[in-house]
Parts: C-alpha cells; sequence; structure tokens
C-alpha cells in the first residue's frame, strides 16, 4: 500500500485537515492511498493558472484549492487533494509547496507544459462517517487544551507560553491570504514565522531587514509585498482585523 497522505479526523480529501505536527489523545488519523497517475498538458493562457498549493512536510505537494474561473478549473481531471509529481517530467518530489508554486508561477505565458498529477483513490471511505455516540470525553484536564507551546530557550529551560492572542491570530490569518494572493501558497506556520518577526518593528523597513536576515530572504518577497504585510501587521496590531 502507497500512502499519499492522511488527513486528521476526517475521511474526505480536505487539505485544510491535512495532517500536520499537532496529534491530540483523541484525534483520528485517516490514510489515503494513491490513486491513479495522470498527465494533462496545459496552455498557460493568463498569469495566474489558479491554483493554491499546499505540502505535508515530507516533500510532497499537492492542491490545495482551485480559483473559480481560472485555467485550473475549466480542466475538470485537476482536482483538490491531486498530488504534483511532476512538471514538464522534472520530479517535484522532495520539494515544498512555495517551490512548486513558483516553478508554475515562472512558466511564461503561452507556454504549453505538462503536469503529471497522482490523485488520492476515491473508494475505501464510502462507509465511513462521524461517530454518533454520545459517551461523555474522558480527556483528563492535565493533558493541556492544546492552545498551548512548548518553547526551550537557549538556557535550557522549557517553558509553556499560551498561544497567539486573538489579534495575533487574527494578523497571522490575514498573511496567509497575502501569502495565498501574491505566491498562491498557503502556509500557517510560515505566516506565523513573519508575525514573530515583526515583533519590536515599527516600520516596515526594518522589518525587512528582518526577513533579509532570516531564512525567509531565499524567497526574494517584493517590496509590494512587504509594504501589504506591513500594513496587515499594523492593522492586526490596531485590533482593526479583530
Amino acid at each position: 500500500m502507497w500512502i499519499l497522505f492522511c488527513t486528521l479526523n476526517t475521511h474526505k480529501v480536505d487539505m485544510k485537515k491535512l495532517l500536520g505536527g499537532q496529534i491530540g489523545l483523541e484525534d483520528f488519523i485517516f490514510a489515503h492511498r494513491k490513486g491513479r497517475p495522470k498527465e494533462i498538458e496545459i496552455v498557460k493562457t493568463e498569469d495566474a493558472l489558479g491554483l493554491t498549493i499546499t505540502d505535508n512536510g515530507a516533500g510532497y505537494a499537492f492542491i490545495k484549492r482551485i480559483k473559480e474561473g481560472s485555467i485550473v478549473a475549466r480542466i475538470p481531471h485537476i482536482e483538490v487533494g491531486d498530488h504534483i509529481e511532476k512538471l514538464d517530467g522534472e520530479n517535484m518530489v522532495g520539494k515544498r509547496h512555495y517551490e512548486v508554486a513558483k516553478i508554475l508561477k515562472d512558466i511564461p505565458k503561452g507556454t504549453t507544459f505538462t503536469i503529471r498529477l497522482v490523485e488520492p483513490l476515491k473508494s475505501g471511505f464510502a462507509s465511513i462517517g462521524p461517530k454518533t455516540s454520545g459517551a461523555k470525553s474522558g480527556r483528563k484536564q492535565n493533558y493541556g487544551s492544546g492552545k498551548e507551546t512548548l518553547r526551550f530557550k537557549a538556557n535550557g529551560q522549557a517553558t509553556i507560553e499560551n498561544d497567539h492572542d486573538e489579534r495575533s491570530k487574527a494578523g497571522i490569518e490575514k498573511i496567509n491570504s497575502l501569502l495565498e494572493s501574491f505566491m498562491g501558497i498557503n502556509d500557517s506556520e510560515l505566516a506565523s514565522q513573519m508575525w514573530d518577526l515583526a515583533e519590536g518593528k515599527t516600520n516596515s523597513m526594518q522589518l525587512a531587514e528582518a526577513i533579509d536576515n532570516s531564512d525567509l530572504q531565499e524567497f526574494g518577497f517584493t517590496d509590494e509585498f512587504i509594504i501589504e504585510l506591513w500594513g496587515v501587521i499594523t492593522d492586526a496590531r490596531s485590533g482593526r482585523l479583530s
């Protein structure tokens, strides 16, 4: 059996539920097996294909969302949940979602290219649905709420800190939307890293410098993106996004 990806607490092909790093005591993991591969020739008639891409952190990029009315939306064989295996014969396995998104974005307008996708097996979960049992959960309170983060400090001490507050969460969500709009990627971890980098910064130039001095500099964010990003951060800090 070849597992394509896993979803958390749902048997459906839901890329919002793609298994990540946090698994609770009562969570269920559903393994989606590899289905048929399919190769599709696409003519890039517009600058954007209309794809949002995510990955499972293990070198497999997937289609998370397809924009209505886009080039890809007009191709019935391309579906949410498909794994992007190759582009014009080049292997995409081992690349992060933003790398795959950049390759797609850099394909010149008017070019014809071939995308090789692997879809998840359509059968296997047909009879599975949510549990109907009314039994109360036996979860012990001392395991935590799942909304805290264990952070290791430089002095070796470990502390449990509360997760981002409501303003921070609103800012991170908006940053994620900005990433999707500018780059076609959806990555809450990346958005959270950007938010944390902005801590203590008072203008967009300081933020740009912080990004340039971090591992995020490899993205090559444009000045336009940085300005938009700073606008989101200032709006979130002031509570205008909450």
